[in-house]
């Protein structure tokens, strides 16, 4: 009987796991798509790229405190460092900072695709655990 109860916890703890990560990885996507969504009902550029912009600062800021808080593992610290660079190479391409051509006003709509499309693809080489994509979530809540 005990060795069931314990098989029956790992399965349990397995199933919410693998959920927990593709809910959390998906909140994330989900605040970039919105952000991408806000880009496209906006008509001026100035306010477009303020939209992204803030969003990827945004998300910056809620990597950093991830990041100083502590509670995370050596593997999600530096899966969170890549990810950070990844972002900041997006901020400076956005801008036409660092050896980046600045995106042209008349592409933001598709930069702001591009960007959910690039984080989505990031997360299959950046690895973070359940905990730190939820400690994420949980200070962009807190940002916004």
């Amino acid at each position: 009987m005990k060795t069931r109860t314990a098989f029956g916890v790992i399965v349990l703890m397995f199933v919410l796991g693998l959920f927990g990560n593709a809910g959390a990885n998906g909140d994330i996507q989900k605040y970039f798509s919105d952000t991408a969504c806000k880009v496209k009902a906006t008509a001026d550029p100035v306010q477009k790229r303020d939209l992204l912009d803030n969003s990827l600062q945004t998300m910056a800021k809620a990597l950093d405190r991830v990041e100083r808080s502590g509670l995370i593992s050596q593997d999600d610290r530096a899966g969170l460092i890549r990810f950070k660079m990844t972002l900041q190479a997006k901020q400076d391409e956005l801008m036409g900072r660092n050896g980046y051509e600045r995106v042209a006003d008349t592409q933001l709509n598709a930069f702001s695709d591009y960007v959910v499309q690039d984080m989505e693809q990031a997360e299959r080489y950046i690895t973070i655990s359940v905990v730190t994509a939820l400690l994420i979530l949980l200070i962009l809540v807190l940002l916004l």
